[in-house]
């Protein structure tokens, strides 16, 4: 299966449907779950320095290359550097670590993993500054509000390409979204399926049974219809195959309609105004 791809500001490609690996232990399920997701068409990959995960990510992208899967450089993989309290070096070091975990020479994407209260400046500086020198090849946000992009972008030399965030049909993160299509941030959604607390809700079952689907790939079909860029997660070879399968239909404006009438402004996840590590 092949996906399609959003560009990004930088003139980058990026793939819309990409596999997730939040919540998932170090391990060789992870390592065999990596190569499954990038037999089944999956060619971008998201993982965190937090995550503790990174250096099975790397395994699995390696034995699917060593396989002859994919090549390195048909592959679009993301980290975050979690920024505590870090400096501009401490950013730097923390991006070499996560490269000698994953087993890479870059990152295609680096993000800054919270807003933690404003203390992206230095690590944003720094990560400019691994841009500019073409150590890696984009880099983003995650988890900002429109304050927060805001304020970075009064300073930014370089602009993200990506804000990544909590976003499923009980969190439609609007003001975020149009605020991303005014200034050219691809809107990225992490837990699109709501820690699957979503796939039993009555009007997700229907749309399913409707168009003959799983309750996951109405949302995922939601998420690209919106033109939001997509995380999801399963550790289930079936799952990883279906999550990528919903280029073979389409929700018409009244589903669409349907969906969004769900949001509630429920997070799964903390609120980034109130989360300071």
């Amino acid at each position: 299966m092949k996906t399609n791809t959003k560009t990004l500001n930088n003139g980058l490609e990026m793939p819309e449907i990409g596999y997730g690996v939040f919540r998932v232990d170090e391990g060789e399920a992870l390592e065999e779950a990596v190569v499954t997701a990038i037999k089944e068409g999956y060619r971008s990959i998201d993982t965190a320095a937090i995550y503790g995960n990174e250096r099975s990510v790397g395994n699995g992208i390696k034995k699917a290359v060593d396989q002859g899967l994919v090549k390195r450089g048909d592959l679009f993989v993301t980290s975050k550097v979690w920024n505590d309290g870090l400096d501009y070096e401490g950013t730097i070091n923390a991006y070499e670590e996560s490269l000698e975990k994953l087993g890479l020479d870059y990152l295609d994407l680096y993000l800054i993993h919270w807003p933690g209260n404003k203390k992206y400046e230095q690590p944003w500086k720094a990560m400019e500054s691994l841009y500019k020198e073409g150590r890696v090849k984009s880099i983003g946000v995650s988890n900002f509000q429109v304050h927060h992009l805001d304020d970075l972008l009064s300073y930014a030399e370089v602009k993200p390409v990506i804000n990544q965030v909590e976003f499923h049909p009980k969190l439609t993160q609007q003001e975020v979204r149009e605020y991303g299509k005014k200034h050219d941030i691809q809107v990225e959604a992490w837990s699109p399926l709501m820690n699957a607390d979503l796939l039993d809700h009555p009007v997700i079952q229907q749309l399913a049974q409707r168009h003959d689907k799983s309750p996951a790939q109405i949302i995922l079909r939601w998420d690209i219809q919106h033109d939001v860029v997509t995380i999801p997660k399963s550790m289930t070879p079936s799952r990883i195959r279906d999550n990528i399968s919903i280029y073979d239909f389409e929700l018409d404006t009244e589903e669409m309609k349907q969906l969004d009438g769900l949001n509630e402004n429920a997070r799964s996840g903390p609120h980034p105004d109130e989360f300071d590590f």
